[in-house]
């Protein structure tokens, strides 16, 4: 028999993913994305109500809010609208929010845990904060001095296609295996808890730690011209302080669904076929 999918809330990559399961023969309801697309919209109830809810990336737009646009319900309530025998999926999800669902009888598997969808989201954000750079800059990144601050799944995608473009790169890590690794690949390499007096000379910085790397005393240290490109869930770079100081700082925030949101749909649809042919029995 057919599943039927129920895509509730998230930004154009919802709304792509509702019509790439729609091309694969699938029957699909959405609910708060009208935004992008009003193909197979429906109530909320009648939404919550299909064989497999698939839910945002981020789960959460605030404390305990559902990320939707169009009508931010309390994760609370939407859990107690489904049932246990359903498929639910959603990305990044919190603490709270497993307990909110097991409190209401449920499974809420976070496909954001998949490692083949944290890499490709991992290169869809590295290319579009490239593009970011590129926007913002005056010059080519041809000999530019850039750092790259974490050497996660991000920072060495990045760094890879920084060095392609012809970039002097320069990665921080804190573990001794990481910051061999960043040797090995012929970049510089510095241990991020020992920034200061180090980062003078760069014109571009991007970082990909989610927690407070460069503060006040640190982006004081960047040339005035410095360009800093902030790719964290959580700013690893101090806003506030930034501002004050006039540095040039982006906060570039889920790129892959502002700026690729057909490829990060695909990457999403991909990996929820995966799930549930993993869960399939037969």
């Amino acid at each position: 028999m057919r599943k039927t999918f129920g895509i509730i809330g998230g930004d154009r990559r919802q709304a792509e993913l509702s019509r790439l399961l729609e091309q694969d023969g699938a029957a699909v309801r959405t609910y708060g994305l009208g935004r992008w697309t009003t193909a197979g919209a429906a109530a909320l109830k009648q939404t919550a109500e299909a064989d497999v809810i698939v839910l945002p990336l981020p789960l959460c737009k605030g404390e305990g809010v559902l990320n939707c646009e169009e009508d931010p319900v309390p994760t609370i309530e939407l859990f107690r609208l489904l049932r246990p025998e359903q498929k639910i999926l959603a990305g990044n999800v919190q603490p709270r929010q497993h307990w909110e669902a097991s409190v209401c009888g449920l499974t809420l598997e976070d496909y954001f845990l998949r490692e083949e969808l944290t890499v490709a989201n991992a290169a869809a954000t590295a290319e579009g904060a490239i593009q970011v750079a590129m926007e913002h800059l005056d010059r080519t990144l041809l000999g530019m001095e850039c750092l790259v601050l974490g050497f996660g799944r991000i920072g060495k995608l990045l760094s890879c296609r920084l060095q392609g473009l012809g970039a002097r790169v320069t990665a921080s890590a804190r573990k001794p295996g990481d910051l061999a690794w960043i040797q090995a690949y012929g970049w510089n390499a510095l241990n991020t808890q020992l920034l200061h007096g180090r980062i003078q000379g760069f014109a571009l910085v991007f970082n990909t730690i989610p927690s407070c790397v460069l503060d006040e005393s640190l982006l004081a240290e960047l040339p005035p011209d410095c360009l800093c490109i902030d790719l964290a869930s959580q700013p690893g770079i101090d806003m506030a302080a930034a501002e004050k100081m006039g540095v040039n700082c982006v906060w570039g925030r889920s790129l892959p669904g502002r700026l690729a949101p057909c490829t990060a749909a695909e990457v999403i649809r991909n990996t929820i076929n995966y799930m549930l042919l993993e869960g399939d029995p037969t």
